[in-house]
């Protein structure tokens, strides 16, 4: 077939593309009986069409003019690199073929770093001097105490209320153990026994211990001081 007429070039175009699908739905059919999906036999077969297609287009429905058209153009080419080669020959003919010197790298001297000075010291800081704190002022005045009881016999100062066992111990160890010296107790005196007294801070004047303490050392009698003789208390 004469491809250099136009309308043979359409009908030789149209030739092989019917003959390229036939060949790509051969290949799907074949493919999808090979055991492939039938997304994937459908893709084969495009592919095998696209391609045979294209390339038979290319190699048998080119006329004339575009095959000397594509000889002149690869000429051309040719003519290009064989330029290109020759001007290579020709600026290693005139080097001898030797490669450029490389420049040498420029020596840059060393400098020895000096030693690092020592941080100075830091300066010590003045201690700040001690700040002397007053004596705390002494509650009250403190009641005439005794070396031990009169006579070797001390009261029952549990007799009291508000006095028990632990406190007529410590009221001994201060120094009191008659009702006598608990009835001559002036406020300011009442003011340091309750102060003194350890764990049991102003048991005096809640206590009323004074008052108490006159009716007994009278002879007198509390009701209290009454259950404490029964044994009722302790």
């Amino acid at each position: 077939m004469n491809v250099n007429r136009p309308e043979n070039k359409v009908r030789c175009a149209i030739a092989i593309w019917l003959l390229s699908a036939v060949v790509g739905v051969t290949v799907a059919v074949i493919g999808y009986r090979l055991g492939l999906w039938a997304l994937g036999a459908l893709i084969g077969g495009a592919v095998t069409l696209g391609v045979m297609g294209a390339l038979m287009t290319m190699t048998f429905c080119r006329t004339d003019e575009e095959i000397e058209a594509a000889r002149r153009e690869n000429a051309e080419i040719e003519a290009r690199r064989a330029k290109y080669r020759a001007a290579d020959d020709d600026v290693k003919a005139h080097d001898g073929g030797r490669p450029a010197p490389v420049a040498a790298r420029p020596v840059v001297p060393t400098v020895a770093a000096s030693a690092p000075r020592p941080a100075p010291a830091p300066a010590a800081r003045p201690e700040p001097a001690p700040v002397e704190q007053a004596p705390a002022a002494e509650v009250g005045t403190r009641p005439v105490a005794l070396d031990g009881p009169r006579a070797g016999q001390a009261d029952d100062l549990k007799r009291i209320k508000g006095v028990g066992p632990k406190l007529e111990r410590l009221c001994n160890r201060l120094g009191f153990y008659h009702f006598d010296q608990i009835a001559a107790w002036t406020p300011d005196e009442i003011a340091w026994v309750d102060e003194n007294l350890e764990g049991f801070k102003g048991r005096v004047s809640r206590d009323e211990w004074v008052a108490q303490a006159r009716v007994l050392a009278e002879g007198g009698e509390t009701e209290f001081s009454q259950k404490v003789d029964k044994g009722d208390v302790y």
